[in-house]
C-alpha cells in the first residue's frame, strides 16, 4: 500500500490525548526534543509525548534562556515537531510573553501551531533557567490572572503552573503559590528546583489528588532520579528538558575540533549516523513513493577510499 501523508493523525486535539495519558497509573515519561529529527528519533524508541524546553530552542538560536525567544518563535519548533510526530507535545511558554492578554495569544498560538499542553512559570522577565540563583517572582495576583487567562483562552490545551517560590518563599510559599494556580484554573502543577527526594515527597503529600511534574535536569539543583523513583515520590509526569541538547552539542564541539585538526571529518565517521539510518528515521523512501517523477534513491553502500 503506498505511504499516505498524514495517515496516522488523530482527529482527537492534543490537549485531550495529553490528558488520556496522564489517566494511566505510570508515570508519563517526556524527554526534550525541540527538533523534527529529535522527535522522531524519541518516537522511535517508544516515547509517547515530548517537552519542547526554552532553553533549547534559546540555545538553538544561539541566545540565553532569558525569555528573550518569542511566541512565533517557540511555534516554529512547535509546527516541526507536531508535524514529523504527532505525538502531544508540552510547550514551556515561560512568564507567557507579557501580561493576561499575550498569554492568551500564547495560548491560542500554541494550539493551532499543534501544541498539546503548555508550562507557565511564576517569574518576571527577565527569567532565568529554574535552577540557577536569586530568580525574581511575580506577585501571587499577577500569576493568578495569567492562569485565568489561559485557562480562559484555552480549547483544549493541558495547563501547568510552574512555580519557583521554593528557593525564596520556602516550601510553605510554593504550596500557598500552587494551590492558588489551582484555583485560578491550573490543571496540574510543576514545583521546580526541589533539591531533595523528600522535598519531592512532602510537596506531593501537600498536594492530594493534583497532577504534579517533575524536572530532572542535569547540572542543576535536583538529584539523579529515575522516572520510576519520581512517580514512587507521587509524580504524574517527569521532563529531561534539555538531556538531547547536552548530548548533541557536546559532539559538535568534538566534531569541529576534530576537523579543525585533522583537516576533515574522517576519523568521525564511526560516531555518524549513516545515511540509510537517517532516511529511516525521516522516511526518505516513504516520500519517494508519493511522486512517480522520482527514481527512487539507492544508497551508497560504502565511501571510496583514498587512493
Amino acid at each position: 500500500m503506498p505511504y499516505v501523508i498524514g495517515a496516522d493523525l488523530s482527529n482527537e486535539p492534543a490537549g485531550e490525548r495529553f490528558r488520556a495519558l496522564l489517566e494511566r497509573p505510570e508515570i508519563l515519561r517526556m524527554p526534550g526534543a525541540h527538533l523534527g529529527l529529535a522527535g522522531l528519533v524519541a518516537k522511535k524508541h517508544g516515547f509517547e509525548a515530548l517537552y519542547l524546553s526554552g532553553a533549547a530552542m534559546s540555545a538553538t538560536m544561539g541566545l540565553p534562556d532569558l525569555g528573550m525567544i518569542t511566541v512565533e518563535d517557540v511555534c516554529f519548533f512547535v509546527r516541526q515537531v507536531s508535524r514529523s510526530t504527532n505525538l502531544p507535545l508540552l510547550v514551556d511558554g515561560d512568564t507567557g510573553y507579557g501580561e493576561a492578554l499575550n498569554v492568551m495569544h500564547m495560548v491560542r498560538s500554541f494550539e493551532d501551531a499543534g501544541g498539546a499542553a503548555v508550562q507557565l512559570e511564576d517569574q518576571v522577565l527577565p527569567k532565568k533557567c529554574g535552577h540557577l540563583n536569586d530568580k525574581k517572582l511575580a506577585s501571587l495576583d499577577e500569576m493568578y490572572a495569567k492562569v485565568a487567562a489561559a485557562r480562559k483562552a484555552r480549547r483544549h490545551l493541558y495547563i501547568i503552573a510552574r512555580t519557583d517560590a521554593v528557593a525564596s518563599e520556602g516550601m510553605d510559599g510554593a504550596v500557598a503559590r500552587a494551590k492558588a494556580y489551582l484555583e485560578a484554573g491550573a490543571d496540574a502543577i510543576f514545583p521546580e528546583a526541589l533539591t531533595t527526594p523528600e522535598m519531592f515527597r512532602e510537596f506531593a503529600s501537600r498536594m492530594p489528588g493534583v497532577k504534579l511534574l517533575a524536572n530532572m535536569t542535569e547540572f542543576g539543583r535536583t538529584p539523579f532520579l529515575t522516572a520510576e523513583e519520581f512517580q514512587a515520590l507521587g509524580y504524574a509526569m517527569v521532563i529531561w528538558p534539555v538531556s538531547h541538547l547536552r548530548v548533541a552539542a557536546k559532539a559538535w564541539e568534538e566534531l569541529y575540533g576534530q576537523i579543525a585538526r585533522d583537516g576533515g571529518a574522517q576519523n568521525a565517521v564511526d560516531r555518524m549516523q549513516t545515511r540509510a539510518e537517517l532516511y529511516e528515521t525521516i522516511g526518505y523512501h516513504n516520500y519517494e513513493e508519493l511522486d512517480a517523477s522520482l527514481v527512487r534513491t539507492v544508497i551508497p553502500t560504502a565511501m571510496p577510499q583514498r587512493a
